[in-house]
């Protein structure tokens, strides 16, 4: 199974693409660590981001997108924008797109029985939370 993961921030959405098969995680390379939207105001900006994120999950053949879900307030809560980002997702007919939660995560993880170490992947360290995010949802399948 062929997921990618999702962290949105601010106007970023910043992936990581993992597959599972047979027990074993591999981390897939992708071209592009995070998709940017310059202005959110902007139809046309709002249009280009979709196409280009989907293009990107059907060039990769991507099973199921799951994202890193935000508060709706409070201190930590997500900005207009990235929600705007991950309405967009969603509404890719293509796409089987999940939300999990921070708490879910780490639940997932302190649960399971695969012992990780984000730094000898080789991602950026920006990526970390996405990575987690695949991880957790490809943990819970």
């Amino acid at each position: 199974m062929k997921t990618c993961g999702i962290e949105l921030k601010g106007n970023e959405a910043i992936i990581c693409l993992m597959t599972l098969d047979n027990g074993l995680y591999t981390l897939n390379d992708c071209r592009v660590k995070k998709l940017a939207i310059a202005d959110a105001t902007s139809q046309e900006q709002i249009q280009k981001f979709q196409f280009d994120f989907a293009k990107l999950m059907a060039d990769y053949q991507i099973d199921s997108v799951v994202v890193k879900e935000r508060l709706t307030r409070g201190k930590f809560a997500g900005g207009a924008v990235s929600f705007k980002l991950e309405a967009t997702i969603q509404l890719i007919e293509a796409l089987n797109v999940t939300l999990l939660s921070s708490a879910k995560i780490k639940e997932i993880i302190k649960n399971s029985h695969t012992t990780l170490n984000f730094k000898e992947t080789g991602l950026k360290q920006f990526q970390e939370q996405a990575f987690m995010t695949a991880f957790a949802y490809l943990e819970s399948q």
